[in-house]
């Protein structure tokens, strides 16, 4: 395995930080690094001007409307959009469902839902969890019911990211009642439906991106159903993997343990810095450390997956990043002492907060962050996955 860049590799990441520099919005680059949710405008605006440039969907292949880049490029741009402030994207819709329709979907549902979800015409809510179905999303509930060329639908989603300000829904349905992963089927459908009704759920910083969902008899076509009846959960754990594949979250953890070593790097009130203290350097240096081997395992991630490997390198790069991003947080809310405490409304820090205005914003991120290890799959379940494909218990 070859971690050195390719000279291309590193003309491509000043090409995109130079990008970056011209057609970012700083106010909106701030609001971002301080760890407040992404608004539904900026993401729209954002992923016009990708699309316009024809960035939208890094990821992508070319002939579905992608760059076409490869699996470096990928990363090195959304490591340089990350850092820089960038809005994130919509994430179900680009990483989850577009390789899910492309790879299992009909010729329509791929004009149909794919070019709009490049331009940002078509936002995305993954309605996957239910009360009493996460990570075990084979006990799920929510019923579709074959009525000549319709689906009627009724259940109940929760967790689901966005969906405020989604325009579609895509959804694991039970079709055969008395089958368990096997009676699964993917459907997409209209957040707008007569019988969808969205409420918000407010975490414990006092921000809004996570809301629950209750289907009643939701009528949807026949012809909304990705790929074959009863094989959704196929699908599932193809968009799965995908998921914990990013679940790594370099880029994140990259921005999160700046932002501590510049915390530590402030003069006190007894104009002491914690970056001097030297059991606090060390951690930080521990920090740095677990860092920098999870990026190399995520590299050669990238090399095991070029060479065909079956290994679930998802489910360890999902590990490894969400335990790392809640140690920088821990250590974060440590070294802002006092301030570690106050919750800042999100968009809307005012010089009268309490604090040093570096503050803001972190102790929100922080809570939100303990989720984690726990979307995409608790890191339990990933442990029982690793163990299983590794050691074969």
């Amino acid at each position: 395995m070859n971690l050195e860049l390719d000279p291309a590799d590193v003309e491509f990441r000043e090409e995109v930080r130079a990008f970056l520099a011209k057609k970012l919005d700083s106010r909106v680059a701030e609001r971002n690094r301080r760890g407040f949710h992404t608004s539904c405008e900026d993401k729209r605006a954002w992923t016009r001007i990708l699309a316009e440039k024809g960035w939208a969907g890094p990821a992508w292949p070319k002939e579905y409307g992608g760059p076409g880049w490869t699996d470096m490029q990928v990363m090195i741009f959304e490591e340089e959009c990350f850092l820089a402030g960038a809005p994130l994207v919509d994430q179900g819709g680009f990483k989850l469902l577009g390789p899910v329709v492309w790879t299992f979907g009909t010729e329509e549902q791929k004009r149909r839902f794919l070019e709009p979800t490049r331009r940002g015409d078509i936002f995305w809510g993954q309605g996957f969890s239910e009360p009493n179905a996460g990570s075990d999303l084979a006990s799920l509930t929510t019923r579709a019911v074959r009525d000549g060329d319709e689906y009627v639908v009724n259940g109940h989603k929760i967790w689901t990211s966005d969906a405020h300000f989604a325009d579609y829904i895509f959804a694991l349905v039970k079709t055969d009642p008395e089958a368990k992963s096997r009676g699964i089927s993917f459907v997409v459908f209209d957040a707008k439906s007569p019988g969808v009704t969205i409420r918000p759920i407010i975490d414990i910083g006092e921000g809004h991106c996570l809301n629950e969902i209750f289907i009643d008899s939701v009528r949807l076509p026949v012809s909304n159903l990705i790929g074959e009846e009863n094989r959704g959960w196929s699908y599932a754990k193809f968009l799965l993997d995908n998921e914990r594949a990013y679940s790594a979250e370099v880029p994140r953890n990259k921005l999160a343990l700046n932002r501590l070593k510049a915390i530590a790097a402030t003069r006190q009130d007894d104009d002491r810095r914690l970056i001097d203290d030297p059991i606090f350097a060390s951690r930080i240096a521990q920090l740095e450390a677990e860092l920098a081997a999870l990026e190399y395992q995520t590299l050669r991630a990238l090399s095991d997956k070029l060479g065909g490997s079956q290994l679930p390198v998802g489910s360890i790069l999902k590990v490894r990043g969400s335990e790392l991003i809640q140690k920088i947080g821990e250590m974060q809310i440590e070294a802002l002492g006092e301030f570690g405490s106050v919750v800042y409304p999100e968009h809307n820090s005012s010089d009268s907060s309490p604090g040093p205005d570096y503050a803001h914003g972190v102790l929100a991120d922080f809570m939100y962050r303990r989720s984690t290890t726990i979307y995409g799959g608790t890191n339990e379940i990933q442990r029982t996955i690793i163990a299983k494909s590794f050691l074969g218990l």
